[in-house]
């Protein structure tokens, strides 16, 4: 379970500004990739709260709806979007620093001051004005990181379940974008939909497919 060991092991200040900073959605095939920046309020996180705080990827779609609702009372939070004509012009991994950077950014304006320091999921670390530490597999291992991680899916769950409603052949309100059978099958049926990602291989194909004389 994550904890405070990496913020703690940084030796700032009791009241630093320390942001945990995580993305989702670098691999589905289609719609925007987000991230989340976010402080917590140690003074107001109670010891309940902080033991159901977890990498988003172990929790159910309810546990992090409730978690996401309950972090906004106890954390500052900035987000960071990057739409598909973005991810497709600098590819996944420039937008998904990118989508970084702007949660950063973004978390800052609300903070109305800089983090003194950014702890990142992942080995890389975007461009930020505060120094910042990559944490790999961060989202399991510190509490910053895990917090972000829940909302940034949150986040970009509800955008998904929009965005279906205008293509809901495709199901994203059931798989977020990402490449089930269920959303193979009609990427292959109907060809891509605006915010389907024409850098990502089974995009391309049905593309190709499409333009291919029957």
């Amino acid at each position: 379970m994550p904890d405070f060991s990496f913020e703690d092991g940084l030796g700032l200040p009791e009241a630093a500004l320390i942001a945990g900073v995580d993305e989702v959605g670098r691999g589905p095939l289609a719609g925007p990739v987000t991230a989340a920046a976010l402080v917590l309020d140690r003074s107001r996180c109670t010891a309940e709260l902080l033991g159901k705080i977890d990498d988003s990827k172990r929790l159910s779609a309810t546990r992090r709806r409730a978690l996401a609702l309950a972090l906004k009372d106890v954390a500052t939070i900035g987000l960071g979007w990057v739409e598909r004509e973005d991810i497709d012009r600098l590819n996944i991994l420039h937008a998904t620093m990118l989508a970084m950077r702007r949660a950063v950014d973004a978390l800052s304006r609300r903070l109305g001051a800089v983090p003194a320091f950014a702890l990142v999921d992942g080995n890389r670390v975007p461009a930020l004005e505060c120094p910042a530490q990559a944490v790999v597999k961060g989202d399991a291992r510190s509490l910053s990181i895990a917090a972000a991680s829940i909302v940034a899916k949150v986040a970009r769950d509800a955008r998904m379940a929009e965005l279906a409603l205008g293509h809901p052949d495709y199901g994203w309100e059931r798989n977020a974008g990402y490449g089930t059978a269920e959303h193979l099958a009609a990427l292959a049926r109907l060809g891509p939909a605006p915010e389907h990602r024409r850098g990502f291989g089974p995009v391309r194909a049905a593309l190709e497919s499409k333009r291919s004389p029957a």
